[in-house]
């Protein structure tokens, strides 16, 4: 049946799915780098295609921002049959030694928001990414020769909030950039028994109000994509190994 947010039925939605933010990105994302792309829902700008990267099939769809909105695309497309959920998009650099439009593997994330603590009852609790999506991001990333960092974020609720004292802090216990949907979505798939991950690129240092030139986001989001992508064609094909 039809799921509540994301319209679709079972069968409309690949196994392997990138999680973009925005409507926009979904549908570059789609028409850019899948074959074939076929919109199968647009209920409440949630865009959603299912096409082929090579050989590989593959679904785009958007979450919105923030974990509210994530958790339950997440749950959602776990119902209509998803395995990995990749979330694609962009971070704040808590540090300046991320540079503009570098790639960032999440490892794990600190769960600063609101969707996480209402899950959990607020029990402690460490929201970390499948290791093979962080293994085969991490190899995506080498083998197209990208500026890349594996390690920790921070996932929180309120995007003007945070200041470069905020980010400096965290820095120093390792975190490396903040954004507003890992945790959530790191979560959700633990409690259901898929897979998650995370890739983002730097749009801005935390603090600063301006992100960086569009030509330079650009380029970062078209490298996160083909890192994404080829992650998921790494991952298929070790699937199709132990088959």
């Amino acid at each position: 049946m039809s799921q509540i947010h994301v319209r679709a039925q079972p069968g409309d939605v690949a196994p392997y799915v990138l999680l973009p933010g925005d409507p926009g990105r979904a549908r570059w994302i789609a028409q850019t780098y899948l074959d074939d792309p076929v919109l199968y829902t647009e209920h409440r700008g949630l865009l959603g295609f299912t096409g082929t990267y090579r050989g590989v099939r593959v679904s785009v769809q958007t979450t919105g921002m923030g974990c509210p909105s994530a958790s339950i695309v997440a749950e959602e497309l776990v119902r209509l049959g998803a395995t990995h959920l990749l979330r694609v998009g962009t971070c704040g650099a808590a540090t300046p030694r991320l540079r503009p439009a570098e790639l960032v593997v999440a490892q794990a994330a600190v769960p600063n928001d609101g969707t996480t603590r209402q899950y959990l009852g607020g029990a402690p609790y460490a929201p970390t990414a499948s290791f093979d999506l962080v293994e085969a991001g991490a190899r995506a990333a080498r083998g197209l020769g990208l500026a890349h960092h594996v390690g920790l974020v921070m996932t929180e609720d309120a995007f003007y909030a945070s200041t470069p004292e905020h980010a400096r802090k965290w820095a120093a216990y390792g975190v490396l950039a903040f954004e507003m949907e890992a945790s959530a979505l790191f979560l959700v798939a633990a409690m259901r028994g898929v897979h998650a991950g995370c890739m983002v690129t730097v749009s801005n240092d935390i603090g600063d109000p301006q992100l960086v030139s569009d030509e330079v986001l650009a380029r970062g989001v078209d490298e996160m994509t083909r890192a994404a992508l080829e992650s998921l064609v790494l991952i298929d094909a070790g699937a199709q190994r132990t088959a």
